[in-house]
């Protein structure tokens, strides 16, 4: 006979259903193997799909934390630690803050009373590097500069003029692949911060099964200190510019970044697998 996990689906980085970046998340006894990890997150078919399991009491950490794309683990991923945190907090199975023992080392993450959610993760280091040849034409546009994320991000970050630049990217998702371990990040400033935003974003990681991600927390650990440093601000708001959108609230703290949002519980149900 299969087997019943409780699944959920959370749409995180928003207040409302059907926008933000949607995760499966599931709570489970132990991680079985990875084989069916990776069957489970290809069938959610979400940017990511979270597996998380309790800890023994005592240690560094109060659960393990696992993220699957639809073809692969990954090193760091924001929006579904934050929606295990708002299933973790939302179920009862946690309260107060709550330690992830992850492949990006130990995240925390605290719930608040107005209801937002406050990821502690790595600062994401950025190298300038030159414009990769071919990278204009694959992405539409051409970049005033770029930089390397290192550490668990591996990204290329790609600076454009303006807002209206980067919404209007219609990159060829398969020519993107070559251009980092990780994906692509392109980023402006926001043309009227009154908005409600400082800069925006686009994250796009065909490498990973997801041509373009909707929200990407883990993307904010390198946006922010980016947007820091030439806004001169350690407190910042980013919108993801993608089709359902999203909204991160960044604080710089050094070598970590605080990233707070919400998240909404939209699917729950039981995977018999």
């Amino acid at each position: 006979m299969p087997t019943s996990h409780r699944i959920r689906v959370v749409d995180a980085f928003t207040d409302r259903p059907f926008a933000g970046n949607p995760a499966g998340v599931l709570l489970l006894d132990a991680f079985p193997d990875d084989t069916w990890l990776q069957l489970v997150a290809r069938e959610v078919n979400h940017a990511e799909t979270a597996f998380a399991h309790r800890l023994p009491e005592g240690g560094e950490a109060d659960w393990a934390l696992r993220w699957f794309t639809p073809t692969t683990e990954v090193d760091l991923c924001g929006h579904a630690t934050l929606a295990t945190a708002h299933v973790l907090h939302t179920t009862g199975a946690a309260t107060g803050p709550v330690r992830f023992a992850t492949r990006g080392g130990i995240l925390t993450a605290t719930a608040h009373e107005d209801g937002t959610l406050t990821l502690d993760f790595p600062t994401a280091p950025l190298t300038v590097t030159d414009v990769p040849d071919g990278l204009a034409e694959a992405l539409g546009a051409q970049p005033l500069a770029a930089y390397r994320t290192g550490g668990h991000v591996g990204d290329l970050l790609v600076e454009f003029a303006d807002e209206k630049a980067v919404r209007a990217l219609a990159p060829d998702h398969k020519a993107l692949v070559p251009y980092a371990r990780r994906g692509v990040l392109a980023t402006a400033r926001a043309e009227d911060p009154a908005r409600g935003y400082d800069f925006v974003s686009r994250c796009f990681f065909p490498g990973l099964g997801i041509d373009e991600d909707p929200v990407t927390g883990s993307a904010h650990t390198a946006l922010a200190p980016f947007w820091s440093e030439r806004l001169g601000r350690t407190g910042l708001t980013g919108l993801q510019a993608s089709a359902r959108t999203g909204l991160v609230r960044t604080e710089l703290r050094g070598d970590r970044t605080l990233l707070t949002g919400r998240a909404v519980t939209v699917i729950e149900g039981e995977l018999s697998a």
